[in-house]
């Protein structure tokens, strides 16, 4: 039997919290799962210090509100980084977050940093997956049991389409999880645009970047695959090999997210399909819009909502591959399936 999704599409003077709403009304029969005194957290991301397109603040009360008027006990959640930045410990994370308005009393509810201060709190959980053999996470991931995700759909510079399977298997994962997933991907030096410019060399966490014969060049033995450089580098000089890794990654993405879920007993995935851009919220510095807003799609199943944002993006040309990006996500989608991650088919159900 195919999920049902559901869609609350953008009205034309519609905000974006009221779209959220109407749509958390039609699927009162979703959110009655989170009973009286379950303690729901709320996964998502606020985004890089630069980044505007995240979920705003009055959006997520709406949920907090209505979890809160049936007994549940809801908090927002999110984990640190792994690359430098505002996100990389939970002090300077919570001061990123407070700043832009997720306060408790915007928010209606506390926004906690799951994985501790500087991000060590990881537990090791044994799985048998093609590439991933043991996850590591967050304590309070291996025991929650309500979880309501909250993913802002964008684009990625690795998987192509970001939603709420990135959404749980970084976002949930801790620092030393989030390595894992990276692992296989190797970035190298162009040394043909390489301006020695230095700003690679400064942003990388592990600080594997030196200079060699007057170009940037990585120490690939001890790269960590943050990726952080790719991002930092303003003259396309940091590269990776999509050919070869890209695919690993996304399996080992899909394989962490049914993973996480597996340990968690009553989910619900909601994405936002708001101001999409390129490049996924952990990128600052480019917050140029590359389609129309276009509403919420909620459902139980992760990989269905994932799909129809998806398919509803990508009627005529598939956005998600530009720059000469292959198709990870399209094969990300089959994997996870494959796995039992979801459903890649489903029953679109739009509001009356």
């Amino acid at each position: 039997m195919k999920p049902d999704v559901y869609c609350s599409t953008l009205r034309e003077g519609q905000g974006h919290a009221d779209c959220f709403k109407a749509l958390l009304q039609h699927v009162t029969p979703l959110l009655s799962a989170f009973g009286r005194g379950t303690f729901v957290g709320i996964k998502m991301t606020v985004g890089d210090e630069g980044s505007t397109g995240y979920i705003k603040p009055d959006v997520v009360r709406v949920l907090v509100e209505m979890l809160k008027e049936q007994g549940a006990k809801p908090f927002v959640f999110d984990t640190n980084v792994i690359y430098k930045g505002r996100r990389q410990n939970s002090v300077d994370h919570l001061n990123l977050a407070y700043g832009k308005g997720f306060t408790p009393d915007n928010l209606g509810c506390p926004y906690i940093i799951a994985d501790s201060v500087f991000g060590t709190d990881s537990r090791t959980i044994k799985m048998d997956f093609h590439n991933v053999k043991e996850i590591k996470v967050p304590s309070l991931v291996n025991v929650l049991e309500d979880l309501i995700v909250l993913s802002h759909i964008t684009g990625h510079i690795m998987s192509g389409f970001a939603g709420s399977v990135k959404n749980v298997a970084m976002g949930m994962a801790s620092r030393a999880g989030k390595q894992i997933q990276h692992s296989s991907l190797k970035p190298v030096i162009n040394t043909d645009v390489c301006t020695l410019c230095g700003t690679c060399m400064e942003t990388c966490p592990v600080s594997v970047i030196s200079e060699v014969s007057g170009k940037a060049c990585i120490d690939s033995n001890l790269c960590i695959g943050c990726c952080e450089c790719i991002a930092a580098c303003k003259f396309d000089a940091v590269r990776i090999n999509w050919q070869e890794d890209a695919l690993i990654f996304a399996e080992r993405m899909a394989e962490y997210a049914c993973g996480i879920l597996s340990l968690i007993k009553r989910k619900m995935f909601i994405n936002f399909v708001f101001d999409v851009t390129e490049e996924c919220d952990c990128i600052a510095g480019d917050d140029r819009r590359i389609v129309d807003d276009a509403g919420v799609l909620a459902s139980k199943d992760i990989l269905a909502v994932d799909k129809a944002c998806y398919n509803l993006l990508t009627p005529a040309e598939d956005i998600f591959s530009r720059g000469g990006r292959i198709e990870s996500h399209v094969h990300e989608f089959n994997y996870a399936r494959k796995i039992g991650l979801g459903s890649t088919e489903y029953n679109l159900v739009g509001l009356d």
